[in-house]
């Protein structure tokens, strides 16, 4: 068995363009959240989202602009983090390096342009001598779920094994699980794992609104809007951007002489086989447990957990009496927060993006705020780091939380690395 480490990580998000501007960002409670783009908010006045700080077109070569927009983010994102790992394009044991991705809604961005472009075309009798079947050559390349994987693979000669996850919330964080595995047990040395989510668009926005479990906006401050673990929370606020990560074995990131943010220790996955929306107490327990036991650590060697955190009525509850069961009497000293409150959920990418903003806390000893938390609801009874980030903390080992629609839940651990 190979121990897994981090090498390098990267983020494009509604709190930066960067992961130092992101963490800063994080740090000082600022929230990317605000209105909705104009053609969301013809039809969705009410609805806030997170949108990213910066078009990632506008970071990309001409050849990814006709790209689908979480394939763009995905590609920055990855240009970050390898950069970051100082990990050289096409390497020479590029087969036993793999591409893994998690994502939400494949392609979100390319398949609405599409429709309105069917429909608009149809019903607008000044273009009723156009055919609306006739559609861009890529449009199917551009929407499959795989584009981002695929992408990754060409812009840096990976001929491992390129594998993409789609479970919703819990998309990317299974994609790192999975990638630490195949590492773990030798069938890779290397990863490069993203998380990414592009959706903010017209008919997937209207989707998420049948749905019922968004945000209303705050009157007097919507960038306040999404609130986790507070008195009168109304939802999450979706999110867009991307994260990634680089995953070396241990050997392999000391051949190169690499630089090692982190352990990644521990991976718990489990089902909750019970309701397609509603999360269960035991199966995100289960997660946990699983990965303190693969990660080899007693809970009260936890010293922060980034919760999944989204400011549903039932959710917040949920997680609460999870960790409660899980870590017990050492959740008096366990610190807890969830930084959506500010990034937003960004579904498909929110594993990853929480993961790499778990490690940067961890090595900086700078511990991200549950942003707007004035009113914590009785219910929800841990430290929840309410309004202002905490610095100066000793922190050992981190964990990341990720629940999904489907009850799908997955809980990953990192420590810090200590070299044989």
């Amino acid at each position: 068995m190979h121990s897994v480490v981090v090498t390098g990580s990267g983020i494009i998000s509604p709190l930066g363009a960067d992961k130092a501007s992101s963490f800063a960002a994080a740090l000082a409670a600022h929230s990317g959240v605000g209105p909705a783009p104009a053609d969301v908010a013809a039809w969705l006045p009410h609805i806030v989202v997170a949108q990213a700080t910066v078009d990632p077109a506008s970071l990309l070569e001409r050849a990814h602009q006709g790209l689908d927009r979480a394939t763009q983010f995905a590609l920055v994102a990855s240009a970050q983090a390898m950069a970051d790992a100082n990990f050289a394009a096409a390497p020479a044991d590029a087969q036993r390096v793999g591409v893994f991705v998690g994502i939400g809604f494949g392609g979100s961005q390319t398949s609405d342009s599409l429709y309105h472009r069917f429909y608009k075309t149809v019903s607008d009798p000044a273009q009723r001598h156009k055919d609306p079947t006739v559609m861009h050559p890529l449009t199917v390349p551009r929407i499959m779920a795989n584009a981002a994987a695929a992408a990754i693979t060409m812009q840096y000669g990976l001929r491992g094994p390129s594998n993409t996850y789609s479970v919703a919330c819990a998309s990317s964080a299974i994609a790192i699980g999975e990638a630490s595995r195949a590492i773990r047990h030798g069938y890779l040395d290397a990863a490069i794992v993203v998380g990414t989510e592009a959706m903010l668009n017209p008919g997937a926005m209207m989707g998420w609104n049948a749905l019922r479990v968004m945000a209303k906006a705050d009157p007097q401050q919507p960038s306040q809007s999404c609130r986790p673990f507070s008195l009168g929370r109304s939802g999450f606020v979706i999110g867009e951007g991307s994260a990634a990560l680089v995953l070396e074995s241990a050997s392999r990131s000391q051949q190169r002489g690499a630089r090692v943010l982190a352990e990644l220790a521990g991976y718990g996955c489990s089902s909750d086989a019970q309701h397609l929306t509603a999360p269960s107490a035991e199966g995100q327990a289960q997660a946990m447990r699983q990965a303190l036991q693969e990660a080899g650590l007693a809970p009260e060697q936890i010293q922060y957990i980034n919760a999944h955190g989204t400011a549903t009525e039932a959710g917040d509850v949920i997680e609460t009496q999870s960790i409660h069961q899980v870590f017990g009497s050492a959740t008096r000293q366990l610190a807890v927060s969830s930084t959506k409150s500010m990034h937003g959920h960004l579904i498909g990418a929110g594993g990853a993006l929480e993961l790499a903003l778990s490690i940067e806390a961890m090595n900086s000893g700078s511990l991200p705020p549950t942003a707007h938390l004035e009113r914590p609801d009785p219910r929800c009874d841990l430290d929840y780091i309410p309004l202002q980030a905490r610095h100066g903390c000793a922190v050992e080992a981190v964990m990341s939380n990720s629940f999904a629609f489907g009850g799908s839940n997955v809980s990953l651990v990192a420590r810090r690395y200590r070299a044989p």
